[in-house]
């Protein structure tokens, strides 16, 4: 007899996944190895995702990729360094490699389950993306959405040479950001302006203060999109699968063009108003500065130049700027030769915009299919897009890609591409991962824990249940590595652990226990039967909950999910079973492995995007075809896979586990 059934309609209409997918990861720098945020705040999320996915769409409609970051200032400068300070002696390109290959090595480390890790700048992942970027731009020329733009860019006199974007340091110009590492033309939390804003700039090269000298580069029109962008915005507010804090980020970079002056400056603002272009003043009371609005960027950059040439200081507002796409440092993408211009090279933040393009047409080569696919999962309206981000990126792939991705598009430009034209992707960005209550950052106060190194102290699945758990898309949350804190008590539990527990001790305890019952009392066989309709009922609800969960990317939320289900089996297990062995009854201990079975299998198709080791020993042990990850069969019960008979189990050694602990963790006295 089969033990599926037919379900009543549930009440919660179920969401709709795409036919095809592509997932992305945002792109580490190739000027370091990854650190705990690269995997705790991207990765991990980013393959859950795509785990999910290929076990609802199937492994040939999923694609998941990723790579190396080979260009930009950082990694130059990353790279003088490292010959001067750890007197490195290969290329720019050799220094790249060694970066990429570490950071491979810990993602796969990680189980993070990339159909490629490319590199921008390395192989034939790089062949494909000076192809791509080339097209790409020459399309945005053709489509009329460039502007060459005569701008300042900061020189160093005394080194004589012009500076990369991370060769100048200073203070954000934009209002409200108190970062002191203000780049060129950007800060570490993102915010772009023109490089003559930059409050108080110094050349890393030598101390001094830079002047400015003029050069000429490519520039996207990303203001001429700022209707469209409000248009997104309010059509992404309105999705269940689309962060709040995606949309209210983007939105903050869609106000008019304005500047803030503060109040005891104001006599001085009122004696060169005359001189700027026509604007609204605004007096803000209870604030230290006054507001004054422009309607374009033009008008306010020519009134900063006012208030400059005065000595009135200012700070702008977010508005959009020009986005950049060249620039003319040596160690980069070539750029096109649109206008007969001396040669440039491809500013590092549009081409990594696209580099996932690049390396998914990578990818479908690698498995030996045709390039031209690429097109089905980015250019089709039954594809989707998901990129994985954090917070700190969204400006670059919520406004500026999505400006960029419309703009590509043929005729009018729209929020929604028709067929055959770039899809918008869906951004599932992260808050803040926190070290131990503070910001971290590799280049910061407060370094991070290198993703590598908390391998020594921890299993991979455990740090995958963990960031799953810490709720990252509510908040920013602190990841406490007790063996890291200095200020953890020895009698404290490690809060790292605690989420992993759910399968190191429960659901583990649970397979072990129904593996040794039938082979105690089966010789190994795996009882099939009907299934109550209690248990089918929890199932399915445990099913719903979670799919909806990971819809919405509530991570933390899915993991609850299977806490419960989990803990719900177990105590079932154990009470059926003990009362069972208590009254030699077997019909109930036949009757409680059909029912137990039946939820470790649920639990084990949720769980397997989460913990893919544990899980995929598992089906090893159940000697089943990986069919039994199909979502196609999510409802089915084991007969559906051992064809409704009795079915012969592999024999599990005493103390074997499916889910580890780290033996770190058993030296340091942990109990279950």
């Amino acid at each position: 007899m089969s033990d599926k059934k037919e379900f009543v309609k549930h009440e919660i209409p179920r969401p709709e996944f795409p036919k095809r997918a592509v997932i992305t990861g945002g792109m580490p720098y190739g000027n370091k190895t990854l650190h705990f945020g690269h995997i705790g705040g991207v990765f991990v999320f980013a393959d859950v995702y795509a785990r999910f996915l290929r076990d609802r769409l199937g492994d040939e409609n999923v694609i998941f990729v990723s790579g190396t970051d080979c260009y930009g200032s950082p990694i130059a400068e990353g790279y003088r360094k490292c010959c001067e300070n750890e007197g490195f002696t290969g290329t720019i390109q050799d220094y790249v490699e060694r970066n990429h290959l570490a950071q491979k090595q810990t993602l796969d480390d990680y189980m993070i389950s990339l159909n490629i890790f490319g590199a921008s700048g390395l192989g034939k992942t790089a062949e494909i993306h000076d192809m791509v970027s080339d097209k790409l731009i020459r399309k945005l020329y053709e489509n009329g959405k460039l502007k060459k733009i005569s701008t300042k860019q900061f020189y160093d006199e005394k080194a004589g040479c012009f500076l990369n974007g991370r060769q100048v340091v200073g203070k954000c110009p934009v209002d409200g950001c108190n970062s002191e590492k203000g780049y060129a033309d950007e800060c570490d939390l993102g915010h772009q302006y023109m490089p003559e804003n930059l409050i108080d700039p110094k050349s890393t090269l030598t101390g001094e203060t830079p002047v400015m000298k003029n050069v000429d580069n490519w520039y996207f029109d990303l203001p001429a999109y700022n209707e469209l962008l409000k248009e997104y915005v309010q059509k992404i507010s309105k999705q269940k699968n689309v962060r709040q804090l995606v949309s209210k980020t983007i939105d903050e970079f869609l106000k008019d063009p304005v500047i803030h002056i503060k109040n005891e400056l104001q006599e001085k603002y009122e004696a060169v108003k005359a001189q700027m272009p026509p604007h609204e003043f605004l007096e803000e009371k209870k604030k230290p500065s006054f507001t004054i609005v422009f309607k374009t960027l033009d008008e306010m950059n020519e009134a900063t130049a006012v208030l400059s040439a005065n000595g009135i200081r200012f700070r702008t507002g977010k508005t959009l700027v020009p986005f950049r796409l060249t620039g003319n440092i040596e160690w980069g993408v070539k750029a096109p030769v649109l206008e007969g211009e001396d040669p440039l090279t491809v500013w590092v933040w549009p081409e990594s915009l696209w580099a996932p393009i690049s390396f998914t047409v990578a990818a479908l080569e690698k498995q030996g299919r045709d390039k031209a696919e690429w097109k089905d999962f980015w250019c089709s309206k039954d594809a989707q897009v998901y990129q994985f981000i954090g917070a700190d990126n969204i400006y670059f792939y919520g406004v500026a890609e999505m400006g960029m991705f419309m703009a590509l598009q043929e005729g009018e430009n729209t929020i929604d591409p028709p067929e055959g034209e770039l899809q918008l992707p869906i951004l599932c960005a992260n808050n803040h991962i926190l070290f131990l209550d503070k910001k971290a950052s590799s280049s910061g106060a407060v370094k991070p824990p290198m993703a590598a190194d908390l391998l020594d102290y921890y299993t991979a699945e455990q740090l995958r249940m963990h960031y799953l758990g810490l709720g990252l898309g509510q908040r920013s949350v602190s990841f406490q590595p007790k063996p890291l804190n200095p200020l953890a008590k020895a009698d404290e539990p490690d809060p790292v652990v605690k989420d992993g527990f759910l399968l190191s001790n429960v659901f583990n305890r649970v397979i072990r226990t129904c593996f040794y019952t039938c082979q105690k009392h089966y010789d190994g066989v795996m009882p099939v039967g009907e299934i109550d309709e209690q248990v089918l009922a929890d199932a399915k609800k445990a099913i719903l909950d979670y799919e909806r969960f990971m819809y919405r990317f509530e991570f933390h939320q899915a993991t609850y999910v299977l806490d419960s289900y989990i803990r719900k089996m177990s105590k079932y297990m154990v009470k059926n079973l003990g009362d069972a062995d208590k009254n030699e009854d077997d019909a109930l201990r036949r009757k409680t492995l059909i029912q137990v079975f039946h939820m470790i299998r649920t639990a084990a198709v949720l769980v397997h995007p989460m913990a893919p080791k544990g899980t995929e020993m598992l089906l090893d042990y159940l000697q089943l075809d990986k069919s039994f990850w199909s979502w196609d069969k999510i409802f089915d019960g084991m007969g559906a896979f051992t064809g409704n008979a009795d079915h012969k189990l592999k024999f599990l050694e005493p103390r074997v586990d499916f889910f580890t602990r780290h033996p770190s963790q058993f030296a340091n006295g942990e109990e279950e």
